[in-house]
């Protein structure tokens, strides 16, 4: 079957479900935003999880949280089946066969809600040895083990570090996709020595394989630019540029003007440090799909355009470089009835027809660029 991407319309909120060659499903991030009483989002995203997954008993084989923001985790504790209490058990809910989680998800101290959900079940499925995968292993996670009588060592299947690919997923594979890691960078955290939250997220380059082409994308959460120029440092250092090559980026942050140069939006235009440039502009490729799961792009001077993303500075360093190379920049609440869905294909990306878009180039569907 044809492998899809869908990045569903939840305002400032984040949820890309992956429908694999082989029928699975990966789902990144679960914000069901539409539950919340001060929220104007009008998508039921519980129930388009579970139609697609056909009827109970519900079954998802990796759902990964890439932070505990509660734009990307909220409604966890009311959708899925959760293993450290019996509580959040019974029949109507989804069970999950593989956790991913930033080791930050499970040391952070003072979380409420679904945040605090996540962690509880993180460090449940951890102690246990299954059913999770944690992302990088700092000094800190470390400790955190021997404090419960544990090793890293004795958890090291658990674990997933970046520059490694997840195990169970290859692109020679019935499932022809594979995940390689570029954040969290585990030196990094320990060079910080306290959690930021935003900064030791997951972020992942999916590479699928469809004939004999490779189309891979860009799965960005919520970091900055200090944050992506350390990725883009270590990647190079370590000769893989392949590994920043995107057909499809999923928008770091909602569009937000700190992906591209914390520490000046611009006024009209935001200007990107270098390595972020090079992220964007040389890695990019012809007909891409950049999606920026976030509200529209406000105009200037609107109540909208303030502080919170997403900003019209960075939307107008990201379109012309879309129009240039005939691809197309999407934005999640332009039509947010539906989710922006992208088939991955034998000559790359091709943006749906019925998906919100605004196109680079005018076009909202076409073939990608071959070769």
């Amino acid at each position: 079957m044809t492998a899809t991407i869908e990045v569903f319309p939840l305002g400032n909120a984040d949820t890309t479900r992956l429908t694999l060659a082989d029928g699975r499903r990966v789902l990144f991030d679960f914000a069901d935003m539409g539950r919340s009483d001060s929220s104007d989002i009008d998508f039921d995203l519980e129930s388009a999880i579970k139609n697609d997954l056909g009827s109970a008993p519900y079954r998802l084989p990796a759902l990964c949280i890439t932070h505990v923001d509660d734009d990307h985790c909220h409604g966890f504790g009311e959708v899925f089946w959760l293993e450290h209490a019996k509580k959040y058990q019974d029949d109507d809910r989804i069970k999950v066969d593989e956790l991913w989680v930033p080791a930050a998800a499970i040391l952070e101290e003072g979380l409420t809600r679904d945040s605090r959900l996540v962690r509880e079940e993180a460090k449940h499925r951890l102690l246990e040895g299954k059913g999770v995968r944690v992302f990088s292993s700092p000094k800190i996670l470390e400790d955190w083990l021997v404090g419960k009588g544990l090793t890293l060592a004795s958890r090291k299947d658990c674990i997933v570090n970046a520059g490694q690919t997840i195990p169970g997923y290859s692109v020679e594979g019935e499932e022809k996709v594979e995940f390689f890691v570029h954040c969290p960078l585990s030196w990094v955290q320990d060079d910080d020595d306290e959690i930021i939250r935003n900064e030791h997220s997951i972020v992942v380059q999916a590479t699928f394989i469809e004939g004999t082409r490779k189309t891979r994308a860009l799965l960005g959460s919520d970091v900055n630019s200090d944050t992506l120029a350390q990725i883009v440092k270590s990647t190079i250092r370590h000769g893989n540029e392949d590994r920043l090559e995107w057909d499809l980026l999923k928008l770091f942050h909602h569009c937000s003007y700190k992906a591209l140069n914390v520490n000046d939006r611009g006024v009209d235009k935001t200007t990107p440090v270098s390595e972020v440039a090079w992220l964007i502009e040389e890695q990019g490729q012809d007909r891409s799909i950049i999606v920026s799961s976030s509200k529209q792009i406000p105009t200037r001077g609107s109540k909208e355009d303030d502080k919170q993303p997403p900003h019209r500075q960075a939307a107008a360093y990201y379109r012309p470089i879309q129009a240039k190379r005939k691809g197309d920049f999407v934005v999640t609440m332009d039509k947010p009835k539906k989710p922006a869905k992208i088939s991955i294909t034998a000559f790359g990306v091709s943006l749906a027809l019925s998906s919100p878009a605004v196109a680079g180039s005018g076009s909202t569907s076409k073939p990608v660029r071959s070769g």
